[in-house]
């Protein structure tokens, strides 16, 4: 097994082993459970110096290139925000649980050995942390969500009309001004590998057409297309991708991006994504602990090997690529074990960038809710908060003593979660699966501020603990 580094103090000195000292809100129902701040607070820790790496950043915080955070008007919908918090936090986990059940659905369909749907996909709307990339030739900074839980990557081109699409803050796609962009006819190899997830049939001129209809309501169609991928590196060297596939969108009904993003970047195990097409088949990135920090996302890591990293093997569905799965063996809290025999968890855990809220099996997720709650018996519990069931009031509350929760994966892979990645809306930040033979999910606040390397080629998953 790998070693899990130390973690570093990273708010306070802690008041025993098992505990953390954290920062508590004022409100109960914030967003994260950490105050963020008005202004960006930068990258706190550096990526390895020898590959190419991008700036990640949350899409609704100061730190974002889409944000408008510095205008009047955004200033004003910030104020609005700030006032329907509730309803917009209900939102939020409404759609987190559509794209749950989707990604549930399409791995149940694939154990049960059943046909996938054409051209349905996840909810976009849950998907929070953004890069910017170059396409074309010349380059145009195009700023894209990024989604582990998809293949397709696709931006806006011209012409768009607004409606259908959506206002971005980029300049908008135009790939008559790239020297290098083609549209992939129909009956090419590369028009063939969208399958029947995403194709959508061929145009009047012989152009591939694709479409992604999400379960959130919206979509996109267009034309699949090539063009010249540029990640410049904020290290040394980058990486640019001649014959880059994606999707050219000229239609999004539905779509509402508020915070105008250019489109997404696809980083499942699939054949369209990004991962498969560079030929680098080990990626990393690392979600900072608010959305007042940035992050970072590596390409072409050497593969693990350092025991910097505490290392799982990653598991794969052979009829649906996209998804990378773990296996969980145990939960701690405050150092002591669950009662959970493995077997609870031997349908697997998929890695998600894109849902919020962990899913655990029920019997997993009630174990782990009593020890939490057991521990956590100094504050007062209120309301259920849409999916979250054991929530406080932590009005008043200057410091919160949050019991220390790690995941142990398959190969005694020991993950110790940092503080923002235990409550959310002031709640535990986990949930119920329906039944123990669902798969599980890893949502992205659990893993907030760790280094999660993919080693595609080597089949495993890594996680470095304090990288951002």
């Amino acid at each position: 097994m790998a070693m899990v580094p130390v973690l570093p103090i990273l708010l306070l000195l802690l008041p025993s082993a098992s505990y953390y000292s954290a920062v508590a809100h004022a409100e109960v129902r914030h967003g994260d459970s950490l105050k963020q701040r008005g202004v960006c607070s930068g990258l706190r820790a550096s990526p390895p110096s020898n590959v190419t790496w991008l700036l990640l950043h949350h899409r609704h915080g100061p730190c974002s290139p889409s944000s408008s955070s510095h205008s009047a008007g955004s200033r004003r919908r910030s104020r609005r925000r700030t006032s329907t918090t509730l309803a917009s936090s209900l939102i939020v986990l409404r759609r987190d649980q559509l794209r749950v059940d989707d990604i549930v659905r399409r791995a149940v369909e694939v154990v049960d050995d059943v046909m996938v749907p054409t051209a349905l996909g996840t909810s976009v709307n849950t998907l929070e942390y953004v890069v910017t990339v170059g396409l074309g030739t010349p380059a145009v900074h195009q700023t894209v969500l990024i989604d582990t839980g998809s293949d397709l990557s696709w931006v806006q081109c011209r012409p768009c009309p607004v409606p259908p699409c959506h206002r971005q803050k980029d300049a908008v796609f135009d790939p008559s001004k790239s020297s290098t962009f083609a549209s992939i006819p129909c009956g090419s190899p590369a028009c063939a590998r969208l399958g029947a997830q995403y194709a959508s049939g061929c145009s009047r001129g012989g152009q591939c057409g694709y479409a992604v209809n999400y379960t959130d309501g919206s979509s996109t169609t267009g034309t699949y297309s090539s063009d010249t991928l540029t990640m410049t590196s904020s290290g040394s060297g980058g990486v640019v991708s001649g014959g880059f596939t994606f999707g050219c969108s000229h239609s999004e009904p539905g779509f509402s991006d508020p915070d105008r993003t250019d489109g997404i970047l696809g980083i499942g195990g699939g054949a369209q994504s990004l991962v498969s097409q560079i030929r680098r088949r080990v990626f990393s990135y690392c979600l900072p602990r608010a959305s007042s920090h940035t992050g970072f996302l590596t390409l072409g890591v050497p593969r693990i090997s350092s025991s910097r990293f505490a290392v799982t093997p990653m598991r794969r569905f052979r009829k649906i690529p996209t998804f990378y799965v773990v296996i969980l063996q145990a939960i701690t809290v405050a150092g002591r074990r669950l009662d959970v025999p493995p077997s609870v968890f031997s349908a697997g855990s998929i890695m998600d960038s894109g849902t919020i809220i962990t899913r655990l099996p029920p019997t997993a997720y009630s174990a782990l809710r009593a020890a939490f709650r057991a521990e956590m018996n100094m504050y007062r519990l209120t309301r259920p908060f849409s999916i979250l069931d054991t929530c406080f009031n932590l009005t008043g509350v200057r410091r919160v003593q949050l019991p220390r929760v790690a995941l142990v994966f398959d190969g005694g892979a020991t993950v110790e979660l940092h503080s923002s990645g235990i409550l959310q809306y002031s709640c535990l930040a986990f949930a119920p699966n329906d039944d123990d033979t669902t798969p599980g999910i890893i949502g992205n606040v659990q893993q907030r501020t760790l280094e999660v390397l993919y080693d595609v080629g080597g089949m495993a998953v890594g996680f470095r603990r304090g990288a951002c």
